[in-house]
């Protein structure tokens, strides 16, 4: 495992896709068990306000930063730089993202890590389960991945939700698939509160990753924001273009986050 630094008490991997997504197939390989967190910044401030929530995140096995928010923060924690500094440097997230690069080197989307994932997978004899996302989604994408890395086995794709009534049926699910790695695409932090109860039960599942809406973009539902957006931590613009709905998570990510950052007595 590579150093972490903490942002709000909440511990992130300074890892990059490469090794994020090798260090989960050794996992496997070795038996371990495990389960993969990818926080954002909304997430993050989700679990300031949700305990149980912070505590599984603290208790995860990695937490990969998904998001340049994450890297910008980090950059600024770990310099302990001052609050005017913190502040001024912020354009710099859509005009030099690099500069946000010295701490924790790379932002590792779970969309990313999926697809790495399954590609390192597909030659190896290692089962995966595709959970969540709306009826058929899961499955659309499980069929566009197996098509693309050949030699890709997924025994399973389930929608279902994170009720508490649904958690045995679909336990027994997962179970009768023999899968070995378990993709849970219900949100934060729904997913990762059912993967931190389901764990103990879950007999052949050795590492489990929450993933958001991964599949919708593998799928075709939901379309990802160009590369060049992407590389230059823009996604969220593109997705407010797209969606004007989530303005209020948009507004969570890109406004109360960093303000909350700088302003926080604990990190600067």
């Amino acid at each position: 495992m590579q150093k972490t630094i903490k942002i709000f008490d909440i511990p992130f991997a300074n890892t990059t896709l490469e090794e994020a997504s090798s260090f989960i197939v050794e996992l496997v390989k070795k038996g371990e068990e495990g389960y993969i967190c990818t926080p954002n910044p909304e997430i993050l401030l989700e679990s300031q306000k949700n305990p149980e929530f912070k505590k599984v995140l603290q208790c995860s096995t990695m937490n990969i930063p998904d998001g340049i928010g994450i890297l910008w923060a980090a950059t600024h924690i770990y310099n302990k730089s001052s609050k005017l500094k913190a502040f001024l440097t912020l354009p710099l997230i859509a005009i030099y993202p690099r500069y946000f690069k010295k701490v924790l080197r790379e932002r590792v989307t779970g969309a990313d890590l999926v697809q790495k994932i399954c590609e390192k997978v597909s030659k190896e004899n290692i089962n995966c389960f595709f959970l969540g996302a709306s009826p058929g989604i899961a499955k659309k994408a499980a069929e566009i991945l197996e098509e693309k890395y050949p030699g890709l086995s997924v025994n399973g794709t389930y929608a279902g939700s994170p009720r508490e009534e649904e958690l045995n049926d679909i336990i027994e699910r997962i179970n009768k698939s023999d899968a070995d790695i378990l993709f849970v695409a219900y949100g934060a932090p729904a997913q990762e509160l059912w993967i931190a109860k389901a764990m103990k039960k879950l007999k052949t599942v050795n590492v489990a990753i929450g993933i958001g809406g991964t599949f919708d973009f593998i799928s075709g539902t939901k379309k990802r924001s160009p590369k060049w957006m992407q590389k230059l931590g823009l996604e969220w613009l593109y997705r407010l273009i797209q969606e004007p709905s989530r303005w209020k998570r948009i507004y969570n990510a890109t406004i109360k986050f960093p303000m909350k950052v700088i302003f926080s007595k604990t990190n600067l």
